[in-house]
Order: structure tokens, then C-alpha cells, then sequence
């Protein structure tokens, strides 16, 4: 099957079935992606293939106790951040939070952002971030949520069941989006609508209803990933890119 095309409020865009059976329920239907490419003034884009990984100019890589990020040798375009700790929240944490890569949701500047990762060894022994959060060296502290300002999928439950929430100012909501498998990619999103609203997405189908205004944060946030050891196993999360499109 070939590329279609695809009006959602007057806005046109393409897709091929094929390859994004979701696309027309999805994340991306709404983002001016197409608008973007000739008029750049319109968003910023930070589009994270990972080709390389920048260690020092771009990242912050903090280790509770222990843990590694580097690109694979095994298959193009992908980040392996590895725990490498088989006891209770050890592990990574790591933001995109050096230079201009912040997103500050605001009125009528809407956010899309979408990651596809998978876990190995084990995904029901793994505590999880995946998403955007203000700087923060612990966003999962002692296996519970310690970031006060973010929007992301995250488990800290070890049984691979993900929760989709906003935290705004220490206030926040979650709803549960999906659970994991064993070294199986995922791909997980979400639409800020500026600061009104806040809808995931687990492998392009919405995952219930919005979020509300007073759980939308409204400070500078960063793309960021956490992956800890709940115990036993020492999990590695294979990070596959990531993207975020904002409005100006």
C-alpha cells in the first residue's frame, strides 16, 4: 500500500498505512509537521535519531550509584542506557537539558512529543521515565515519582505496567497506558494542548481522557529517561530516537 493523504480540521498530511496502521487515530495527525518544512518560523523541532550521543555538550548523565548510556553496536540509531545494577533503584538518569533543547507549555503553544524504546532483562524488573521533566538528578527516587514538574510514562512497579501522568508544582494525575514486553518496542507520545490539556498516546492509540489545566506545568522542561534496576535483574532500556515539536 502507498502513501496517503489525510485531512484532519483542514489540515492535510501523509502516511502510509503500511507502515503507521495508527496514524489517522494517532499523535502526529494534528502537528504541522508539512507546514513546519516551509516555514520553519512557525515551531522548533528537536528530532533525536541518535546518531551520535553527545555525553557532555548535549546530555546529563547521572548514576544513581551506577549505570551507562552509549550507542549500540547492534543496530543503528539506538541508545543503550544500562542500569547495570541488579539492586533496587539503581541506574540512569539522563536529561537533554544542556543548551537550547527546553519545552514550556504556554497558551496556544501546543507540544507533541513521541519515544519508542524497548526493555531487555528484564522489563518486569525495570523502573522507567520516559518523557519530558524539569531538571532533575532523581526523577524516580526511592521507586516513586520525585519530579514535580513533568509529563511522561513512567513504572516504577516492577511488573512492566506503565502510568501515563502531569505533575505541575507537585500536583499531579495518572492513568495507566500499557504494559511492556520482554525486548518488544513500544512507542509512547503525548499532545500538550498549551496549558489546557495534556493526552498520551501508547502505541498511537489514546490512552483515556486528557489531563487537566492544573496538572499541565508551566516551567522549562527536558527530554529525559531513567532506567533503574528494581531488584533481581539489571534492565537496559534501548532507546530508538525520540521527537518533540513545539509551536512558537
Amino acid at each position: 500500500m502507498g502513501t496517503k493523504g489525510y485531512n484532519e480540521a483542514g489540515r492535510v498530511s501523509y502516511y502510509d498505512p503500511a507502515l503507521n496502521s495508527t496514524y489517522t487515530s494517532g499523535l502526529w495527525k494534528t502537528c504541522p509537521l508539512q507546514e513546519y518544512v516551509h516555514d520553519p518560523t512557525i515551531g522548533v523541532m528537536l528530532d533525536e535519531r541518535f546518531n551520535t550521543y553527545n555525553a557532555t555538550d548535549e546530555y546529563t548523565l547521572t548514576q544513581q550509584t551506577t549505570g551507562t548510556a552509549a550507542c549500540s553496536t547492534a543496530a543503528p540509531g539506538v541508545l543503550e542506557i544500562d542500569s547495570n545494577s541488579t539492586t533496587a533503584t539503581q541506574g540512569v538518569n539522563l536529561q537533554r537539558n544542556v543548551g537550547c533543547t527546553c519545552f514550556i507549555p504556554a497558551a496556544g503553544k501546543h507540544i507533541w512529543f513521541e519515544a519508542r524504546f524497548k526493555i531487555v532483562d528484564t522489563y518486569d524488573k525495570c523502573e522507567l521515565f520516559v518523557g519530558l521533566s524539569e531538571t532533575d538528578t532523581a526523577i524516580l527516587d526511592t521507586s516513586a515519582m520525585a519530579s514535580t514538574n513533568c509529563i511522561a510514562f513512567w513504572c516504577v512497579t516492577d511488573n512492566g505496567v506503565t502510568l501515563f501522568g502531569s505533575e505541575k508544582a507537585g500536583t499531579g494525575t495518572t492513568t495507566t497506558a500499557g504494559t511492556i514486553a520482554e525486548a518488544t518496542y513500544v512507542n509512547v507520545g503525548f499532545y500538550v494542548n498549551g496549558v489546557t490539556s495534556v493526552e498520551g498516546f501508547y502505541n498511537g492509540v489514546s490512552v483515556g481522557t486528557a489531563h487537566a489545566t492544573a496538572y499541565v506545568p508551566i516551567v522549562a522542561m527536558y527530554p529525559s529517561f531513567v532506567c533503574q534496576s528494581g531488584g533481581t535483574n539489571d534492565p537496559i532500556m534501548h532507546l530508538q530516537g525520540y521527537r518533540v515539536f513545539q509551536l512558537n
